[in-house]
């Protein structure tokens, strides 16, 4: 059984968020919850918030279809991080001039998976 989770136009740059990304792949989705919940970087808590509505959202999807569903059974089958629309902004400089300012947005994807169907 799968049950995926998305968050999109997350305001963290997909490059820092890939760097966290990379630490939760592959691994149990109840560690990956730990992890994410020391990890002092700033795009550790929305990566958490998704990796806690997939876990629920397997909850729901193990209810509906009348399954067994064990918490610990569960495994982060992909995780990845697009690039979402960028924020274009200004900033005044000297002599009149202006700096543009780029704040880039992700969309950060979950999916988890049973041990078998990992």
């Amino acid at each position: 059984m799968e049950a995926k989770a998305q968050a999109r136009f997350v305001r963290v740059t997909p490059q820092k968020a890939r760097r966290v990304i990379d630490l939760i792949r592959g691994k149990q989705a109840q560690e990956a919850v730990a992890v994410l919940k020391f990890a002092p970087q700033s795009p550790a808590e929305p990566i958490r918030k998704v990796v806690e509505s997939a876990i629920a959202n397997a909850r729901v999807k193990a209810d509906r279809d009348s399954v067994r569903f064990v918490e610990d059974e569960l495994v982060v089958k992909e995780a990845y991080v697009d690039e979402g629309p960028t924020l274009k902004r200004f900033r005044p400089r000297a002599q009149g001039r202006a700096n543009r300012i780029l704040k880039r947005t992700s969309h950060i994807t979950v999916v988890l998976a049973d041990k078998e169907g990992a």
